[in-house]
């Protein structure tokens, strides 16, 4: 039986007269964490969000041929659509390997704490040491223990900490082990970002208490040729799960939304 393979999560109303908006999630891939924040980019975008199926062991370069696949699936009528490609932590990730390999796609770069310092942190690697070893049930209780790594649940309403916590636990021990072993070995040569001529906005939540994310984005910084870096104050590293965090606005008042001029004309 062949593996299912990733898909896109679609609205329930297609927009094909607006830009799509391609969301590439964290670690547990379900796709169903942009929740807090879809209403508000469906008012400019077509979102497609992409769900990884949870049994998914496959490596970086083929995540992000699946990812294109998909893509240009989706634009295969409308050719001259703008996409923003937007990743978060290791979506994140994700988005650079698949902006480096197809450019000219994408109109924007979106990232979102993205967790490419993840194997620049050794406690966390060897927690995934540690990890590898526990039996099934001790794994699921210690993935739920280190969630206020994850989160800051104090500014995150009930229903999206519930989401939150039924996400994690979707992720099989095995998939989970092996998502974290592809962040500790994750890396994109400097001349291949540098070769990317795609305006990049990175999202870093500066009490992350999981990765050093505003660190991070001060450091991919100069390795895009056009990057800007938005400081959230007050956000961990779920950040798009937050009441006080409109990612629509963000974009809006970076002036990282293309205007009418910018767009190719129908």
């Amino acid at each position: 039986m062949r593996p299912t393979p990733p898909c896109f999560i679609t609205p329930k109303v297609l927009r094909p007269e607006l830009p799509l908006f391609v969301f590439l999630p964290g670690m547990d891939g379900t796709g169903q964490l942009l929740r807090a924040q879809t209403t508000g980019l469906e008012a400019r975008f077509d979102v497609r969000c992409l769900a990884i199926p949870p049994t998914d062991l496959t490596s970086w370069e083929q995540l992000a041929k699946q990812v294109i696949r998909l893509v240009e699936a989706e634009v295969a009528d409308y050719s001259e659509r703008p996409i923003y490609l937007c990743g978060e932590s290791f979506g994140g990730c994700l988005a650079m390997k698949v902006a480096v390999l197809a450019p000219q796609l994408f109109r924007r770069l979106i990232l979102v704490n993205p967790a490419s310092s993840f194997g620049r942190r050794p406690w966390i690697s060897w927690g995934a040491q540690i990890s590898r070893h526990l039996p099934e049930l001790a794994y699921q209780v210690s993935s739920v223990t280190f969630l206020p790594l994850l989160a800051s649940f104090g500014r995150i309403a009930e229903e999206d900490r519930q989401a939150l916590v039924e996400a994690v636990r979707s992720v099989p021990q095995k998939t989970s082990i092996w998502r974290m072993r592809l962040l500790s070995r994750f890396k994109v040569p400097v001349e291949e970002l540098q070769a990317l001529d795609l305006p990049t906005l990175i999202l870093a939540s500066t009490k992350d208490k999981l990765l050093p994310s505003l660190t991070e984005a001060y450091r991919l910084k100069p390795a895009f040729q056009d990057a800007r870096v938005v400081a959230l104050p007050e956000s961990g590293h779920a950040c798009l799960l937050e009441k006080n965090v409109n990612l629509l606005e963000i974009l809006q008042t970076s002036g990282f939304l293309e205007t009418k001029s910018q767009l190719p004309v129908s």
